[in-house]
C-alpha cells in the first residue's frame, strides 16, 4: 500500500489524485495495512506536490481506526468517502439511490462518472469544500446534497435527465429479470403438469355455477369484488361473456394482478395519516403482488399432484412451499413460514369466491382443473 498503488487504483498520476481516490484505495486493503501505510503515503503525496489537507488525513486515520476496532458501520464508512467532496451520495434526501458499484449498468456507470467529474470541478472552483465536509459541517453537507440533487434533475446537453436515466435503466433490468424468472417458472409448470398421471377434467357444472356467482359478485361494491376486478383488469375492460374465459381471467389475475384498485375512494387524509393501517383491499392486493413466482409454482404444483380433496389452507400451502422439491430454497424458519402463510391467506380467501377451495379450504375439482391453467395464463406473454 503506497503511492504507486493509489495511482494504479485511481488510474491517475500522483499530482492528479483526489481525496476520493486515496480514500477508495485505502478501503481496498485491510484496515490494519492501510493504517500502517498512512504516514508514508501522506509524505509521498506531499513530495508529489499534492498534499491534500490535515482534515482529510485526520478523518482517514479516525475512520480506518474505527474499522480496525470493529466499531465503524457501513454508513460511517460511506459518509466518510462522501466527505471527500467528489463521491456521489449513495442515497439523496429525495431517496434517489445509486446502484452498488458491481450492479451498475452502462447508463448508471456513465452517469456516476459524470457526477464525479462534475463534483471534481466544483471542488476545484471552491464551490464544494471537502475540509468542511470532513469536519462534519452540517451546512456544507446540506449544500453538497442539494448540489447533487440539482445535478440529477437537470437535463444533460443530449436531453437525458441523469436521475431518470438511471432509474429507467434499473426498471428495465428489473423487468428483464422478472420476465426471465417468469419464463422459467412457466416452463417448469408445463413440465410438471405434463408429468401428471391423470390430466384434470373440466367440471362443467361447477364452472357454470362458479361463473354465475362470480358475475353477480363482480357487480357489487367493496371487497372482494373490487380486488377481483382489479386483479382481472375489469375496471378498464368489459367482462367476457364466456364462463370459462371469465373464470380463468379472474383466477389468473389473483396470481398476477393486472391493475391497481381505482382511486376514486381515496381521500387525502388516508395519505396524510402515516400511522394509518392499510385497508383490507389494499392489504390483499399488496399480498398478491408480493408472492414470488417460485412460491406460486411450488404451491400449485403440489396441489396439482395431490388432487381435489386436499387441504389448501394458508398454513398447509406454506408447508408445501417450504418442503417443495420444485424450487431452490433455503431452509425456512418459523418466521419465514408465518410470512408465507400471511401472504397466502389473501389468496385462499379469494379462492373461496372462485370455488377453487370450498368453505373448509379444501381443493375442489374446479380448483384442481383450473389452477394450473390460470397460472399458465398469468405467466404467458401477451395474456
Amino acid at each position: 500500500m503506497d503511492i504507486d498503488y493509489v495511482c494504479a487504483h485511481a488510474d491517475r498520476p500522483a499530482a492528479a489524485v483526489t481525496r476520493r481516490d486515496v480514500a477508495r484505495a485505502l478501503l481496498a486493503v485491510p484496515s490494519g495495512v492501510a493504517l500502517v501505510a498512512l504516514p508514508d503515503l501522506r509524505r509521498a503525496m506531499v513530495s508529489a506536490g499534492n498534499p491534500l489537507s490535515q482534515p482529510f488525513w485526520d478523518s482517514a486515520k479516525a475512520t480506518l481506526g474505527s474499522i480496525e476496532a470493529g466499531v465503524a458501520t457501513v454508513g460511517d464508512v460511506q459518509r466518510w468517502v462522501e466527505s471527500t467532496g467528489t463521491e456521489p451520495i449513495l442515497m439523496t434526501p429525495s431517496y434517489f439511490v445509486w446502484p452498488e458499484e458491481d450492479e451498475r449498468g452502462p447508463v448508471a456507470t456513465e452517469m456516476f462518472g459524470r457526477l464525479v467529474a462534475f463534483l471534481e470541478e466544483r471542488v476545484e472552483s471552491g464551490e464544494v469544500d471537502p475540509d468542511a465536509l470532513a469536519l462534519g459541517d452540517h451546512a456544507a453537507r446540506r449544500a453538497y446534497e442539494e448540489l447533487q440533487e440539482h445535478w440529477l434533475a437537470t437535463p444533460l446537453p443530449d436531453g437525458r435527465v441523469p436521475g431518470f436515466a438511471v432509474s429507467d435503466e434499473q426498471d428495465e433490468e428489473l423487468f428483464a429479470a422478472l420476465d426471465e424468472e417468469e419464463a422459467f417458472a412457466l416452463s417448469e409448470l408445463r413440465r410438471i403438469v405434463g408429468e401428471l398421471p391423470k390430466a384434470p377434467e373440466l367440471p362443467l357444472v361447477e364452472l357454470e355455477l362458479a361463473a354465475a356467482r362470480l358475475r353477480t359478485l363482480l357487480g357489487l361494491p367493496g371487497y372482494p369484488a373490487n380486488v377481483l376486478r382489479a386483479c382481472a383488469g375489469f375496471d378498464d375492460r368489459p367482462m367476457p361473456d364466456d364462463d370459462r374465459e371469465l373464470w380463468l381471467a379472474v383466477a389468473a389475475g389473483v396470481a398476477g394482478p393486472i391493475s391497481d384498485l381505482p382511486e376514486e375512494g381515496d381521500v387525502p387524509e388516508e395519505f396524510a395519516d402515516l400511522e394509518g393501517r392499510l385497508s383490507h383491499e389494499d392489504t390483499a392486493l399488496a399480498n398478491l403482488c408480493a408472492i414470488q413466482h417460485a412460491d406460486w409454482l411450488a404451491a400449485v404444483a403440489a396441489l396439482a399432484r395431490l388432487g381435489p380433496g386436499v387441504l389448501a389452507s394458508p398454513e398447509r400451502l406454506a408447508r408445501l412451499i417450504a418442503e417443495s422439491d420444485d424450487i431452490d430454497s433455503d431452509e425456512q424458519d418459523d418466521d419465514d413460514l408465518d410470512a408465507t402463510e400471511s401472504l397466502f391467506a389473501s389468496v385462499v380467501s379469494l379462492w373461496t369466491y372462485l370455488g377453487i377451495v370450498d368453505a373448509d379450504e379444501v381443493l375442489t375439482p374446479l380448483g384442481w382443473w383450473g389452477l394450473p391453467k390460470a397460472l399458465e395464463r398469468a405467466w404467458s406473454p401477451g395474456d
